[in-house]
């Protein structure tokens, strides 16, 4: 599963409206992480992706993720 891999390829206007949109950024969030932590096996990942598991519902983390995107060019606390 390279989906993270995908989703950074893809330009930052793209990344930011994906992230955006209520439902689907909460389920490219979901996937990003997870993929990120199969990839990567580190801690840091798992937490990330347990925690947008849990509260990314309420998509306030799936707009700070597209806010960090935007300044920083990667996911909030992503290895």
């Amino acid at each position: 599963m390279n989906f993270d891999t995908w989703f950074h390829k893809q330009s930052k206007v793209l990344q930011i409206v994906l992230l955006i949109l209520p439902l689907i950024g909460w389920i490219v969030d979901l996937l990003v992480r997870w993929s990120a932590f199969i990839r990567k096996n580190t801690g840091v990942n798992l937490v990330m992706a347990l925690v947008v598991t849990i509260f990314g519902f309420s998509w306030i983390l799936t707009v700070l993720d597209a806010i960090w995107i935007a300044i920083y060019n990667k996911l909030i606390l992503e290895d």
